[in-house]
């Protein structure tokens, strides 16, 4: 048996990750009120510049610290925005970092007292994260990292061999069982 080929791809990290939005003024400015991100571009075309396809679009970009940039197109000519129905709608989801537990019970404070209905803090084991939907029915989560170096270097000691199990038998490994322990004690 041959080894795969090592990629000679070398990625510098996430340029943007793109989503649809019903409506690009009001993300921005959700974005903006809810999680502080900064508006940072816009592009509009008519014709669509990968395919030439003429389907006019409103692309919008935002600063989400870290050099992290989340876009989002609005497309009218296109049919209703809709998701994934053979998805649990808690699968799909953007999850961004916050500095501390305190940020994120900071955080939790804000978006309800702006309206938005928030779930958690759920406890993760090495993190704590809260959820709520964007406008455009997107599901968010802010997380605060709490692990410890060691359970850090376990969980990658463990991830192939999880993995490796899991694709035998599509049944969930016991390898970090300990996270769940320690978030139900």
């Amino acid at each position: 048996m041959t080894s795969p080929m090592k990629s000679p791809v070398r990625l510098g990290g996430v340029h943007h990750a793109a989503y649809r939005c019903k409506d690009a003024k009001e993300t921005v400015e959700w974005y903006e009120r809810m999680l502080g991100m900064t508006y940072t571009t816009a592009f509009a075309e008519d014709h669509v510049p990968s395919t030439g396809e003429y389907d006019p679009y409103m692309h919008v970009f935002l600063d989400a610290g870290g050099g992290n940039i989340l876009a989002f197109f609005e497309l009218p000519n296109q049919p209703h925005m809709g998701r994934d129905e053979n998805t649990p709608a808690w699968v799909q989801h953007l999850a961004f970092k916050v500095g501390s537990y305190d940020e994120l019970v900071a955080a939790k404070a804000h978006l309800e007292a702006n309206g938005v209905e928030v779930l958690g803090p759920t406890h993760h084991g090495i993190f704590k994260s809260i959820y709520f939907f964007d406008p455009n029915g997107h599901r968010i989560e802010l997380a605060c990292d709490i692990g410890t170096d060691e359970q850090y270097s376990e969980l990658r000691r463990v991830a192939p061999l999880m993995l490796e199990e899991w694709s035998r038998t599509k049944k969930a490994p016991r390898h970090a069982d300990w996270l769940h322990q320690q978030a139900n004690e």
